[in-house]
């Protein structure tokens, strides 16, 4: 009997851990990405495709921003101020759910939702400063086509925080894969929306 239990080979590693909701965070970061780059490009195109016309400095440049819009600037880059705030309150939930810190990992999310509501309601202030419709011109139809996805995946970013902070307090702490699957896609949205910011509100 003793000689049988010699024999025996040692008990086999425990298999890896899933990653799944890992996979798809990132998998969808990488198709957004993709999305919103692809917006980019033909704004560039439209962009460098309008007529010239003269500045009031008197330099020739692109009309395709019309000369009675105007980009509210502080609102805009208060905008990109709050996804850097975002992206630090989202780590901060991840370093709490490693350290099975429900309070504080329950109180990062809540401050990542909150800012989620913030930027939402910040790009509509965006609309509504700005004044255009949506069929004025080229350039207002690609304005509201690439900040309106844009406002599209805050929203599901929104959706996500609402849900990880509920799995929080409910005493799924521990399964911290969540907490940094939702960081990582906040980490997405901030750099997506830095090119965005860029291109349409800085560049124009």
């Amino acid at each position: 009997m003793s000689a049988t239990t010699d024999r025996q080979l040692p008990a086999g590693a425990p298999p890896a851990a899933r990653n799944t909701i890992l996979v798809a965070a990132g998998a969808v970061a990488v198709a957004g990405t993709m999305l919103m780059y692809g917006m980019l490009a033909m704004w560039f195109k439209f962009r460098d495709a309008a007529p010239l016309r003269v500045a009031k400095n008197g330099k020739m440049i692109r009309d395709w921003l019309p000369a009675d819009i105007a980009i509210p600037e502080v609102a805009t880059n208060t905008l990109m101020i709050t996804m850097v705030v975002t992206c630090v309150m989202a780590q901060w939930a991840v370093y709490s759910a490693k350290r099975n810190d429900a309070s504080h990992a329950g109180l990062a999310l809540v401050v990542t939702s909150m800012l989620g509501v913030a930027l939402i309601n910040g790009q509509a202030a965006v609309y509504m400063q700005m004044g255009i419709g949506i069929l004025d011109g080229p350039y207002q139809t690609m304005f509201y086509a690439v900040t309106g996805t844009m406002l599209f995946l805050l929203v599901t970013g929104l959706a996500f925080s609402l849900t990880t902070m509920f799995r929080v307090y409910a005493g799924r702490v521990r399964d911290y894969q969540v907490v940094s699957a939702h960081a990582l896609y906040w980490y997405f949205l901030a750099t997506t929306f830095l090119a965005m910011w860029f291109v349409v509100y800085v560049q124009k």
